[in-house]
């Protein structure tokens, strides 16, 4: 008989790392050696919602207790796999999720979809260490998204609870054909100021002088009316630049938009990046990647193996590293073909399920 896992995670809408986490792994093999038992989480509402305290934040708190409470009582999962945030009123919702598992007698698996836990936790009062610490102390296991990040759990619990599970999934590309004319670089990523859209946008004049064959794509929906503001502003003052705003894309068109590039830049800041899903899709696409040291990235972005690794909000050096890439083609290949080998070696669905088995596994065999 499989182990039963009352699995806790929101599916999309928003479109977001957590949520397609979530389809990925209750659509993948994980589901051949273990029952899993979904417990949606999601709030569909717009993104500057999620973490606030508001009215309805608290009905749906409430309203997934009970369905948890419901859920554990009537399967019996022998574990349950509650994802966890790196905010004070987020850690605080979740928090109720891990007390109510453990009061029910269940073995508890949190995940950590980001890199900043330890960076929150550091500046919280002292009331709230505690009490996390306290929390997690009853916590069977943790999942982080890369070695880099176990750091973030060592202070407040035993090291062999904490596991590693990088982000992973299949894809396949269409072949493209291949394109005469200009060099597309390509940007894909929510539009708000912390994930580097306009440090991008700023190194496209410095790019474009140095190399007047290239073109460049950003793809992603609007978040912050101050960035698209600053976007048209530049747009109109440089309408020289070979620049094409694509909007927010996903499914096939997203896919296009990566296979048909030749050089891919996140150059991100964004305090709670973890492992972004969207440096895994440009790897599979077998791109150069230039990106930060940033939550996990530097795991996946070895810096002058398949990429580069710039500092943050710096469009001078990502205009630097675009253009080393863009004048050297033998170059450009051979990352991106170190991009494909990275992907296949450690970020495919199969991996990322083998090592959720994994921890799984662990924390069913602890005593």
């Amino acid at each position: 008989m499989k182990p039963r896992v009352l699995f806790l995670g929101p599916v999309p809408p928003p479109f977001m790392g957590p949520s397609l986490a979530t389809v990925v792994i209750l659509n993948s093999r994980l589901r051949e050696e273990f029952e899993l038992i979904h417990l949606d989480t999601s709030d569909p509402r717009e993104l500057d919602t999620l973490g606030a305290f508001d009215f309805q934040n608290v009905c749906l708190a409430l309203k997934f207790y009970l369905q948890m409470f419901v859920a554990i009582v009537r399967h019996r999962p022998a574990l349950v796999y509650i994802p966890v945030a790196q905010t004070t009123l987020g850690y605080l919702k979740d928090s109720g999720f891990i007390l109510i598992a453990k009061l029910l007698g269940r073995r508890v698996l949190c995940h950590l979809r980001g890199g900043n836990f330890g960076n929150w936790l550091a500046g919280a009062s002292a009331a709230t260490r505690a009490y996390v610490k306290v929390v997690h102390g009853m916590v069977d296991g943790q999942i982080v998204l890369g070695e880099c990040l176990r750091g973030l759990f060592t202070p407040i619990m035993a090291a062999d609870r904490i596991h590693v599970v990088t982000n992973g999934k299949d894809i396949a590309y269409e072949l493209t054909p291949p394109r005469s004319g200009k060099l597309r670089v390509l940007y894909l990523g929510n539009m708000i100021r912390t994930k580097g859209v306009l440090d991008a946008l700023h190194a496209t004049p410095a790019i474009h002088s140095a190399c007047t064959d290239v073109e460049f794509l950003f793809g992603g929906g609007w978040e912050d009316p101050a960035v698209k503001a600053e976007v048209e502003s530049f747009l109109a003052a440089n309408p020289q630049l070979p620049i094409r705003w694509l909007g927010l894309i996903k499914g096939s068109e997203k896919n296009q938009a990566i296979a048909s590039a030749d050089i891919f830049l996140f150059p991100t800041y964004y305090p709670p990046e973890g492992h972004p899903w969207v440096v895994v899709e440009a790897m599979a696409a077998g791109l150069p990647v230039i990106s930060t040291d940033q939550g996990a990235i530097v795991e996946s972005v070895v810096d002058g193996v398949n990429g580069y690794i710039v500092p943050k909000r710096d469009p001078a050096a990502i205009a630097a590293r675009t253009i080393a890439l863009a004048r050297d083609e033998k170059l450009r290949k051979a990352m991106g073909s170190a991009s494909l080998r990275l992907y296949r070696e450690k970020f495919t669905e199969e991996r990322m399920v083998e090592n959720m088995a994994r921890a799984f596994r662990a924390v069913l065999a602890r005593r």
